[in-house]
């Protein structure tokens, strides 16, 4: 199947992108340097295309029973103009995926990971049967800008944005100019077709926005953005920034054959709800993780990756999901399942190609940031 192409696409090429496939989209690997690109969001600010996201709009006075049952965290609680994570879980506790969920004036928007937006869809749409719930895929209509690192706030008011007073994880409407040239806000009843979101969330562990907006007007606003000094930052930089906070990536540190009981996400999950998949997660509290996932923080030369064997006292105690060389710290970093007998403070050895890279076992993020700040 032929890879589709964000509203962006044209930017992209234009600024001499690095293209590959993402989750069925040809995407912005990097603008020809992913340790330049990262260090801008780390310092100042960058601009990501988080187009190839999944967007679900869900209304209707069944919309948030809907929610609930489809997701583990507790959708009840959470507030109009807010946003939490949550997690989509298979029958047998597995992790379908990990998301946003944005409660607005008029319902609530999902936002899944690009792979698993078929199935997080399907699921919605089976937990919205028999109420009055209307789930709906926008992914055609909005593209999504993402305006991460502590210079975000300027860029993205320079850019004719008003975020004042938005805290992390608050979300609103997002007025975008209609035909005739005025703004025009969201109603409680539904969002108007031209309006988008606004949310001060990320993956990136900076202060942040991101920006949902309607396909058509997305290219004037990247300009705009980009004109206010925010740096284009492709998806190498976001995968190196993520895994400097230990920030798990769906398909590599967490899947259908991971619990949240191993993956350390039992927070998002909120047990007296009845969501799918939770008789399997209670039961797999109840009986310990078998493996947890920790941090790795190189202390010998050497970068890890994706599989490589740990060990301990030459026994072999887990294996790594993730792992970069870090542009901040520079050194090697990685995230691994280890045995839960492994206690954080201990000395390691990754397998890197054969060599043996001595490692501290940490609980991350290995960088001193924050999104909340």
């Amino acid at each position: 199947m032929e890879s589709r192409r964000s509203p962006l696409d044209d930017r992209h090429r234009a600024l001499g992108a690095t293209m590959t496939d993402f989750g069925g989209f040809e995407m912005p690997l990097d603008y020809g340097s992913v340790v330049a690109e990262h260090r801008a969001v780390r310092e100042g600010a960058g601009a990501f295309d988080l187009s190839h996201l999944g967007t679900l709009r869900v209304t209707g006075s069944g919309a948030e029973q809907a929610v609930q049952r489809a997701f583990t965290n507790d959708v009840a609680a959470l507030p109009a103009g807010r946003a939490h994570y949550t997690l989509c879980l298979t029958p047998d506790g597995g992790i379908v995926d990990d998301l946003l969920v944005y409660r607005l004036g008029w319902g609530l928007f999902v936002v899944p990971n690009a792979a698993n937006a078929a199935a997080v869809h399907a699921l919605v749409c089976e937990c919205a049967a028999g109420v009055d719930a209307d789930v709906a895929d926008v992914k055609d209509e909005l593209a999504c800008i993402a305006v991460q690192g502590p210079a975000s706030t300027d860029a993205v008011t320079a850019a004719g944005i008003d975020v004042g007073g938005l805290a992390y994880l608050d979300c609103a409407v997002l007025p975008m100019p209609a035909p005739g040239g005025s703004a025009t806000g969201g109603a409680d009843d539904g969002p108007p077709p031209e309006a988008g979101v606004l949310a001060r969330s990320g993956y990136t562990g900076e202060r942040g926005y991101e920006l949902f907006v309607p396909a058509e007007t997305a290219p004037t606003l990247w300009d705009r953005i980009v004109e206010a000094g925010a740096v284009p930052a492709g998806l190498g930089a976001r995968d190196t920034l993520r895994l400097e906070m230990g920030y798990p990536l769906h398909g590599s540190d967490i899947s259908p054959a991971t619990s949240p009981v191993e993956a350390g996400l039992g927070w998002a999950v909120k047990p007296d709800t009845d969501f799918v998949g939770r008789d399997a997660y209670v039961a797999r509290t109840a009986a310990g993780a078998r493996r947890r996932l920790r941090g790795l923080r190189a202390t010998g030369r050497g970068i890890p990756r994706a599989h490589c064997a740990v060990r301990r006292g030459g026994t072999d105690v887990g294996e790594t999901t993730s792992g970069t060389f870090s542009p901040t710290l520079r050194i090697g970093v990685a995230l691994a399942y280890l045995d839960p007998s492994v206690e954080l403070g201990e000395t390691v050895d990754i397998d890197v190609r054969g060599r043996a890279v001595s490692a501290e076992v940490v609980r991350p993020p290995f960088v001193p940031s924050s999104p909340k700040d």
